[in-house]
Order: structure tokens, then C-alpha cells, then sequence
């Protein structure tokens, strides 16, 4: 093999990992998943859900265990959430749902804290206890206002 079909080879072989890693990260980054997970499906039910959107990652204890699969107005026009987490753990009646903020960069999740009860949640059941996003922008508004109503005194 001469020098010259030696490089061609090798630039060949670069090139093709490196699209292997970029369809990698595309698929990692698109939330594909590859294989079967069972999956059961939970609701929540929020008065403010702040900026969280479909896919957004559902945790227990900083653990990805599913996502969001939609979000829509209920006849109490608070924010439904539907769930897909995996069926491999259980889940307590008792289990809480939280909106928080991951990160610097304001992304909204799903935190599950895991309850005690020894009755556990089904497919298609609800999470009755909810805590919906803080808005930050609101906090200050209440904060202003108040320290507002202070100085008039």
C-alpha cells in the first residue's frame, strides 16, 4: 500500500467516526431512546407551570426516570401534565411533583419526591401533590411592593 492510499484510508476512517459521533449526539440530544423501557403514565395538575415544555426531563433525586409527554388545560383551566416515567420503580400515592429550574439557563423539570405510603400509584393515575413553578419575576413584583408599602409608613 503506498503512502498515498495509506492517508486516503486514514482521512476515510476520520471522517466516519466523526459522523458516527455527530449521528451519536444526534440521537442522545433528540431524547431517542433505543430499546424498551416500560413506561407508565402519570398526570399532574399545576396552577402555574412557568416555561415547561413537552420533554422536559421528570427526576427523582437528580435521576432522569422519564419525561413530559404533554401538557394541556383541564376544566379547572389549571395546567394538566402528563408523564411517561419508567414502571421499573414504584411510585407511592403519596408521591409529590415539583416544576424546578435546572441549571443557570432557566430550563424547567419535573422532580418527583418519593413518598412513604405502601399503596403505589397506577398507569393513568394522578399525583395529587403539586408544587407549581416559582416565577421569579413576580417574587420580585411582591418584594417591591411590599418594601414599597413599608416606606410609606
Amino acid at each position: 500500500m503506498s503512502r498515498l492510499e495509506l492517508r486516503n484510508l486514514v482521512v476515510g476512517l476520520f471522517v466516519l467516526a466523526g459522523l458516527a459521533g455527530l449521528a451519536w449526539l444526534s440521537i442522545d440530544v433528540g431524547g431517542l431512546q433505543l430499546g424498551s423501557t416500560s413506561r407508565m403514565k402519570l398526570f399532574a395538575h399545576f396552577d402555574e407551570i412557568g416555561g415547561l415544555s413537552k420533554q422536559a426531563a421528570v427526576q427523582v433525586a437528580g435521576v432522569k426516570v422519564g419525561e413530559v409527554v404533554d401538557i394541556s388545560l383541564d376544566e379547572d383551566y389549571r395546567a394538566q401534565v402528563e408523564l411517561e416515567v419508567d414502571s421499573a420503580f414504584d411510585y407511592p400515592i403519596d408521591t409529590g411533583a415539583s416544576i424546578v429550574t435546572a441549571g443557570i439557563l432557566g430550563n424547567k423539570l419535573i422532580s418527583l419526591q418519593i413518598g412513604g405510603d405502601v399503596e403505589m400509584l397506577q398507569d393513568g393515575d394522578t399525583i395529587d401533590f403539586t408544587e407549581s413553578a416559582v416565577i421569579l419575576e413576580r417574587l420580585i413584583g411582591k418584594l417591591i411592593h411590599n418594601t414599597s408599602l413599608g416606606d410609606e409608613e
